[in-house]
């Protein structure tokens, strides 16, 4: 059963989020490497219950964003859009990664499905 794996919480200003963060829970954030503005947040140790996510430039007054893990993208954008669901971003390689789109349900809400690439491991 696909589980949510990921968040993105979106800010105006992502340092300044990014800063609020790490004071007031303690959470390692680091800049990814990657070729967008992306901080990575670790909010626990492994094994311990809970997610990380990260923290991400605000567009389209969008608010935090979870992203669910399944075996395949492009499987699970033909379900969102068969139940009534839109992609809102096409299927995108997040490189040494896997894969992700965006969609909304049949609410407007914005939610992320994310397949991980097991040849960037």
């Amino acid at each position: 059963m696909p589980r949510v794996i990921h968040f993105e919480i979106t800010a105006d200003e992502p340092e300044r989020a990014v800063g609020f963060y790490r004071s007031v829970f303690d959470w390692a954030v680091q800049k990814w490497e990657g070729p967008v503005d992306y901080w990575l947040a670790t909010t626990g140790t492994e094994g311990e219950l809970g997610i990380d996510g990260a923290i991400v430039q605000r567009m389209n007054g969008r608010g935090t964003i979870n992203s669910i893990g399944v075996p395949s993208v492009d499987e699970y954008i033909r379900k969102v859009e068969a139940a009534g669901g839109r992609v809102a971003m096409p299927k995108q390689t997040v490189p040494g990664v896997g894969y992700v789109a965006y969609c909304t349900d049949t609410e407007g809400n914005l939610f992320g499905i994310f397949q991980d690439d097991p040849s960037a491991s």
